[in-house]
């Protein structure tokens, strides 16, 4: 007996399994409709014209590639804070810089990583709330870090909304020190995120009850604009203790730079200095130190005013794109089909739509039409080009 013999095979992961299955498929005509990348009008992953500028500019540097402290590019971790926590209409964070504990992270999932690692060390009853659905990873993340995982309830099939009363209801019945994660905007998978007002009644339920906020933002700037976007987290962060993760994999096309953030707002610069001293040995244990590129080319925008403008206008285009890809969607299965009500697709926000297709739809799709999506009904918007629409709205039509 081999000491490995008894290890089980995993399954796949359903999105890059998904993936596999597609790149296995030899027909021309195929659609992946499951990867949440962003592509162009060609199908392809952009470099952004801020992002090139930038890697100039550091080549003209040509700095050296020495460690980064264990915590981060000090310059990055600063510009993110100002980014995630800034209010537009004062033009100074919600709280104050020496408050605010951040960490570099290994994109998004790194982030999280961490946040649950950290989060599980001081958890009072061990227990974390994701909505229902949730980005696949959330439930695996936690779990692995000694979560038990729980839903609340989120997604509204019937009525294609969230449906906050049921949310807020069962946040009100959940045990004080329960971890709540909460999609900043983009909600992911179903597209549908929280009004101003929903908010309000969410951030008042956590608050009174005593549970602990993560709010995972990875797609700042894809829904409605960066600060309309971040108004959540400040909302959080200037009541209380809140914990954010941010993602740039997205919002500046930095896929494979794995460059993300945790960003910690305490109650004083006493409280953020202990955090930050625990995160960076959750991130010493884990991988020492986070890589240097992608932080020097974000930081390189941010810190440029002129960078900066440019950056929110070609993340404005890339918004603009999915929202053009989505009416085209509904639109094109309206002319197909006279039957087929999809306009709930154009009240959604970012890369992904919760179609409200069945499996055996989805599986449809897959086995004649060589389109894939996930097994849920979601679709990744920004896979829809010119060259590809005509033949997934035929699909679509033919399965709704």
């Amino acid at each position: 007996m081999s000491l490995l013999s008894s290890v089980e095979r995993a399954p796949r992961d359903p999105i890059l399994g998904l993936t596999e299955a597609f790149k296995a498929d030899d027909r021309s005509t195929k659609v992946n409709l499951g990867v949440g990348v962003y592509m162009d009008e060609a199908g392809k992953v952009p470099l952004l014209k801020c992002v090139s500028a930038a890697q100039q500019q550091l080549a003209e540097g040509r700095a050296p590639y020495g460690y980064l402290p264990i915590d981060g590019l000090k310059e990055y971790d600063d510009l993110v804070a100002g980014l995630v926590l800034t209010d537009p209409a004062t033009g100074q964070t919600v709280v104050s810089r020496d408050r605010v504990a951040v960490v570099q992270g290994l994109g998004g999932t790194g982030s999280l990583k961490i946040a649950g690692d950290f989060l599980r060390s001081i958890s009072t009853n061990g227990k974390l709330l994701i909505s229902n659905p949730s980005w696949e990873n959330h439930n695996a993340l936690f779990s692995r870090a000694g979560f038990e995982v729980q839903q609340y309830p989120y997604y509204d099939p019937t009525g294609h909304r969230v449906d906050v009363d049921a949310m807020v209801a069962a946040l009100g019945e959940a045990e004080a020190g329960t971890v709540v994660v909460l999609h900043a905007c983009c909600h992911n998978p179903t597209g549908y995120d929280l009004s101003d007002q929903d908010w309000a009644r969410v951030e008042q339920v956590v608050r009174d009850r005593g549970l602990i906020p993560l709010l995972d933002m990875a797609y700042q700037g894809f829904a409605t604009g960066i600060a309309e976007d971040g108004a959540a987290v400040r909302r959080f962060a200037a009541s209380g203790i809140v914990f954010v993760t941010t993602s740039f994999s997205k919002t500046f096309s930095l896929y494979g730079e794995r460059i993300g953030a945790l960003v910690v707002a305490c109650t004083d610069a006493d409280e953020a200095a202990r955090v930050l001293s625990q995160l960076k040995i959750v991130v010493r244990t884990t991988y020492s130190n986070p890589p240097t590129n992608g932080a020097s080319i974000v930081a390189t925008v941010l810190a440029d005013e002129q960078l900066r403008r440019q950056w929110e206008a070609e993340l404005a285009e890339m918004r603009d794109r999915i929202k053009q890809m989505r009416t085209a969607l509904v639109s094109g299965l309206a002319a197909a089909r006279g039957d087929i009500d999809a306009s709930h697709i154009t009240d959604q926000n970012g890369m992904f739509s919760y179609s409200g297709l069945s499996k055996n739809q989805m599986v449809r799709l897959r086995e004649e039409f060589a389109l894939y999506g996930l097994d849920s009904g979601r679709l990744a918007i920004p896979a829809l080009n010119p060259a590809n629409i005509d033949r997934v709205v035929d699909g679509l039509a033919q399965v709704w």
